[in-house]
């Protein structure tokens, strides 16, 4: 139809087959692209946030649950395979369908393919075959023998005769039948409720059949209310990539700047963060040179000092050991060896004969008059400003903005007017409408089917009334047969009660016979039917098989290879199957997709035209980027360099402080010397020589403390200060010059190659302006496969039509047959066991009585009818006359 038509045509605009832009438009060569490529790959793009197509909600959940019948249904599919096992015959359906394309003829099929054809159709056919023939010999037999069997009866044979002989197990026979009578009712009253139960459920899921209608019809009117606004939001959606452009292009000093200021930062700033390191340390350098200085002096000062008071201590200790008291032979050793001692009392480290450092502190001085950090710092400001300097070079750019602006204009435009050329608003206006006035022509039968299917209830209850009729016989001549039968009574002298429940069962045969031949008709034909229906449609529809026969190619015609694209594009070569469609409906993909419209409708060369065309590209071309400006390190910090590589610092003798610093201050800890000292004074006896080495252990505590301390924290600051020193002058000269080589490095690249960088990034920039448009693209191309014109609702018609045809209908209608064809089944054992059981019921008019005739040892036995009229068959074997005694004179009759 033409709204079909349309519906196809609007969704092709927005597609895009993903491939490069042609090379007759890039105006440039393929190889020098691929140099490029090889060289740098392409930088990545901002990715652009488009938001999310408006989606639609669809309400149809084609999922059905049979419940507690489901049961049944799986008893009956079990059936079913018993009966047909073999797979789906797929090859033998196509087969047939091409052999027979031009119609069927007779005489066709004498050929020896067609023979074979009709063999295989009949042997996946053999157990219906068999199953039917059965069903037909059923239905001809029973009225047959039937009317046989009350013929046999009228003629007092086949059970007609109202007489029963009297056996000893009479009793078990009775309840034999009873019993079996009484199961094989039951079975056939679970086969009645099985048939109704499905009966009853064909018109309870007529209302979820409607509900299935209402739900799909609403889907569809969502699809196609929603599809023009997904296209809308599409085509809007291109405003955001034009802008992000004009935005870029507007910023092109920070952008373009900013990828030139990255692509030759590798290089740049790391020179200048030597540069800048080594301006911190010669700061560093100064403060060393200093606290070098300032601890030499006080170590120098300190150490004299220290000499003099441990001079004098050493002489007044020595003078009071030469106190007479030492001389006691008891305090002799401790003044012997307190007197070994004395020598330690000296200064171990010399720093008056350390260089001095002023020299070196004077030239660093010198150095730190020029501010390196600041000159480095010059240089930073001056590659920072590639932006701003780009900016002020691309001022023909800007200008050009607004002739940009229109060509992206133009390009909206036009996708705008592409998008617009088919009638979309109005064919899915039309297409509305169709569905809407659809729904209404089909609520319109509702009434028609309602009262279809109440007929249809209607007869099924009366074929149930049949089985039901029989039944009834059943169980009324079971319930008066027993409840009337009495052990006592004779078969002639049963009671009316008994009588009639014989007469009952009597009946239910006479009425099987009656019903059955009509039941097994409705049964085998139903049988053939549903489960043909079953085998050969449903099964195949649940597992798809049924769309490889209809994608077959060349099946509907010998020119045209698929027909789905020949009946809507009429291309028939697409390769677009019915199968394929469905399972990218069934996923919810969108209708561009799951059609392959792109193989009819490619939007990439319309884009090709509009988006990537040479006139941007034209725009980009004239760039001029010019960085000869920029300098990283002027000449007086160079200078400044090259003097503090040649500031001596260098050139100090850090081993000769590094080896007095670790000689410590004086010979010996004068703490612990002390301590020992005082140790020694306790071993004297009390009095004036204790106290005095006591006195000379306390001065020699306060010499540690004023004198020792001082020193020892100006060694600590000398230490660290000379090492520091050391580490840093350590090939002083190299490091500057690797410096400065670096730096010059970087100039070199800025001045030299800067051109080949700026027409790098231009590229890569402009490339990055194009990547947008292909994320507009791109992003069209995925949301029209995946969410535009979601096609859910198709494959929804294609299982609720499963659904209702298969496990509303068909399901029912084969455990209908199945309940009622057990049924069938069952009436031959009911019919046997209620005549067998009914002998037992029924008053006879004949009975059999035993006697003894004599001494001679013959027994006779008395036949004795309903009147009391008495025979007597002799059983000698030379008698064979029957004597029948008058009703005045004949003995009583009775049974043993």
């Amino acid at each position: 139809m033409l709204w079909t038509r349309w519906l196809v045509l609007l969704l092709c605009w927005g597609a895009t087959s993903g491939e490069q832009q042609a090379d007759d438009r890039d105006g440039s060569p393929a190889v020098s692209r691929a140099d490029s490529r090889r060289q740098r790959s392409p930088p990545p793009v901002e990715p652009l946030d488009f938001g999310f197509v408006p989606a639609a909600v669809y309400d149809t959940h084609a999922y059905y649950e049979p419940g507690a019948i489901g049961i049944l249904f799986h008893m009956v599919h079990a059936f079913l395979y018993v009966v047909q096992p073999n797979p789906f015959p797929k090859d033998l359906i196509v087969k047939v369908i091409q052999q027979n394309m031009g119609g069927i003829k007779i005489e066709e099929w004498r050929k020896p393919e067609n023979v074979v054809l009709l063999l295989q159709g009949i042997y996946y056919e053999a157990g219906f075959l068999i199953c039917g023939t059965i069903g037909i010999v059923f239905v001809v037999l029973t009225p047959i023998i039937g009317m046989c069997f009350c013929v046999c009866r009228c003629c007092e044979n086949c059970g007609g005769e109202m007489h029963q002989r009297q056996r000893k197990n009479a009793d078990c026979q009775r309840g034999f039948y009873t019993a079996s009578l009484v199961a094989t009712s039951i079975f056939i009253i679970l086969g009645v409720l099985i048939a109704y139960a499905a009966n009853h459920n064909v018109t309870a899921q007529i209302k979820n059949t409607r509900r299935f209608i209402n739900t799909n019809m609403r889907d569809l009117r969502t699809f196609a209310n929603n599809t023009p606004a997904q296209i809308e939001y599409l085509t809007a959606q291109y405003t955001t990539a034009k802008n992000k452009v004009l935005s870029d292009l507007d910023n092109i000093g920070p952008l373009l700047g900013g990828r030139i200021h990255s692509q030759l930062e590798k290089e740049v700033v790391p020179s200048l963060d030597t540069a800048l390191r080594m301006a911190g340390a010669m700061r560093e350098t100064k403060e060393a040179l200093e606290n070098v200085s300032s601890s030499l002096e006080v170590l120098q000062e300190g150490t004299g000092k220290l000499q003099a008071s441990l001079s004098g201590e050493r002489a007044s200790l020595s003078n009071t050991l030469s106190d007479p008291a030492c001389t006691n032979g008891a305090v002799s050793p401790t003044c012997n060896t307190i007197r070994s001692t004395l020598t330690k009392l000296g200064i171990s480290a010399d720093f008056s004969r350390l260089p001095d450092v002023s020299h070196a502190l004077a030239n660093v001085n010198t150095v730190l008059k020029t501010d390196l950090s600041n000159i480095v710092q010059k240089g930073y400001s001056s590659f920072n400003d590639t932006p701003k300097l780009v900016k002020e070079q691309t001022k023909n750019i800007v200008s050009a903005l607004p002739r940009v602006k229109g060509m992206l204009d133009k390009i909206g435009i036009e996708i705008n007017s592409f998008s617009k050329m088919f009638p979309v608003e109005a064919s899915l206006s039309n297409f509305t409408i169709f569905l809407n006035q659809g729904q209404k022509n089909i609520e319109s039968y509702y009434p028609q089917v309602d009262q279809m299917d109440f007929y249809r209830w209607i007869g099924c209850v009366a074929v149930l009334c049949m089985v039901v009729l029989v039944l009834a016989f059943n169980i009324l001549g079971l319930l008066c047969g027993t409840c009337g039968y009495d052990k006592q009574a004779t078969p002639t002298t049963r009671g009316c009660l008994s009588n009639t429940g014989g007469n009952l069962l009597v009946a239910g045969v006479g009425f099987s016979f009656i019903f059955a031949w009509v039941l097994m008709a409705i049964v085998s034909t139903l049988f053939v039917v549903g489960g043909n229906v079953e085998k050969m449609l449903c099964e195949p529809l649940a597992n798809r098989q049924i769309f490889k026969i209809i994608d077959t190619p060349y099946l509907v015609h010998p020119a045209k290879k698929n027909f789905l694209p020949g009946m809507l594009f009429m291309n028939p070569d697409i390769d677009l199957t019915l199968g394929s469609m469905y399972r990218d409906c069934y996923e919810n993909n969108g209708l561009y997709h799951s059609l392959q419209l792109e193989t009819m409708f490619n939007i990439n060369s319309f884009l090709n035209r509009t988006v990537y065309n040479k006139d941007l590209a034209k725009v980009f071309e004239s760039v001029q980027v010019d960085l000869q400006d920029i300098t990283l390190l002027e000449q007086a910090g160079r200078d400044n360099l090259i003097n503090f590589a040649n500031s001596g610092v260098g050139q100090v003798d850090y081993e000769a402080y590094l080896t007095e610093v670790h000689k410590g201050v004086t010979l010996v800890d004068l703490l612990s010397f002390s301590t020992d000292l005082e140790a020694s004074a306790d071993q004297l006896p009390r009095g004036a020589l204790e106290n005095a080495l006591k006195g000379h252990a306390s001065s020699i505590r306060q010499i540690h403390r004023e004198h020792v301390v001082p020193m020892e924290q100006a060694m600590s600051t000398l230490s660290q200060s000379i090492r520091q020193l050391q580490r840093m002058s350590t090939d002083l000269p190299v490091k500057v010059t690797n410096i400065l080589s670096a730096i010059d490095a970087a100039e070199y690249l800025i001045t030299h190659n800067a051109s080949h960088v700026v027409k790098q990034e231009t590229r890569g920039y402009t490339e990055s302006l194009v990547g947008y448009f292909k994320q507009y693209t791109e992003w069209v191309k995925n949301s029209l496969t995946a969410e535009v014109a979601q096609c859910k609702p198709i494959s929804n018609i294609v299982d609720s039509m499963e659904i209702v045809g298969c496990s509303f209908i068909i399901d029912s209608v084969n455990t209908f047959w199945f309940g009622l064809g057990g049924c069938c089944i069952l009436l031959i054992p009911s019919m046997i066991f209620s005549i067998k059981l009914a002998k037992y019921y029924r008053r006879m008019d004949t009975e059999d009585v035993f006697e003894d005739l004599g001494k001679t040892g013959n027994h006779g036995e008395k036949v004795c009818d309903i009147h009391g009229d008495l025979a007597v068959v002799s059983s000698s074997p030379y008698s064979d006359t029957l004597t029948r005694f008058p009703r005045a004179s004949a003995p009583p009759c009775y049974s043993d």
